[in-house]
């Protein structure tokens, strides 16, 4: 398995860079941030900027953590990636993170000054300065298993080859996280059954809504729901139609991945 290294500080566009590198150079998967990304999905890792405070973050993205690195390393071995590309800080970093994954030092090193111009660098480090946002090179629906409750935003750009040949999608995800300068905050479970109860209040063939329970987890959440059902609708569309607009209201309120929309229609009201 060969490697190579794209390097530079943190918050210098490494990753926003990384889907252009790793075509150019033909590696068929990504480390980044504790992440191991392959063929546009994460297939295994835990993500350092999932990390409450910049010591935690480091040590997630060396994978000083036994778990994290066996997690990594059995994937890699799993997939075969004939070439891998590794995003770090600087040279160390990279070896680091070669050492606990049982990988080669890197055939190839690319810094980041060799691909972005310094106003483009400066751009980069200032949004991620004054705006907290986060490149994970992987697409949205992929991102947003991994950062529930995170604003995520995609992003796709067309890579082509010379003279317009075999041009290829590059996709990628923005990532605010759910803390910053201003903060921490956190979405209750009781807004999240207000949200779900009034999404469903709203749906044609739904008479009333009774007990919410909603389940946090890492991941996302999962909403268990009593419903009344109106007398002369077809219950199966209505049930239908119910999981779909509390899934959607909750996803595009607050940011959570909904796992599941579990309903319970024990009774029919005739009006």
């Amino acid at each position: 398995m060969d490697v190579v290294a794209l390097v530079g500080p943190a918050g210098s566009g490494k990753s926003h860079r990384a889907g252009i590198v790793a075509h150019q150079h033909e590696c068929e998967a990504i480390i980044d941030d504790g992440l191991l990304i392959r063929d546009g999905k994460i297939v295994a890792g835990t993500s350092a900027k999932r990390e409450d405070n910049k010591m935690a973050a480091v040590r997630r993205a060396i994978f000083h953590d036994k778990a994290h690195q066996e997690e990594v390393r059995s994937a890699l071995w799993t997939h075969k990636s004939k070439r891998i590309l590794i995003l770090g800080t600087s040279d160390d970093m990279i070896e680091r993170i070669c050492d606990a994954l049982d990988l080669p030092r890197p055939e190839t090193t690319i810094r980041i000054e060799d691909i972005a111009s310094p106003a483009q660098i400066r751009l980069a480090r200032r949004k991620r300065r004054q705006e907290g946002k986060h490149v994970i090179p992987a697409p949205t629906f992929e991102v947003k298993k991994t950062f529930s409750g995170y604003m995520v935003d995609p992003l796709r750009y067309i890579l082509k080859r010379e003279q317009d040949v075999d041009a290829v999608a590059v996709e990628k995800s923005v990532v605010r996280p759910t803390f910053s300068s201003l903060g921490k905050f956190f979405i209750a479970d009781t807004v999240v059954a207000a949200i779900a109860t009034r999404a469903a209040e709203l749906v044609e063939g739904v008479g009333r809504v009774g007990k919410v329970v909603v389940e946090s987890r890492r991941e996302g959440v999962q909403v268990e729901m009593e419903i009344v059902l109106r007398y002369g609708h077809k219950a199966w569309d209505v049930l239908r139609e119910t999981q779909q607009s509390v899934a959607r209201q909750i996803e595009h309120m607050t940011a959570l991945n909904v796992l599941a929309i579990n309903l319970d229609a024990r009774r029919l009201m005739v009006e």
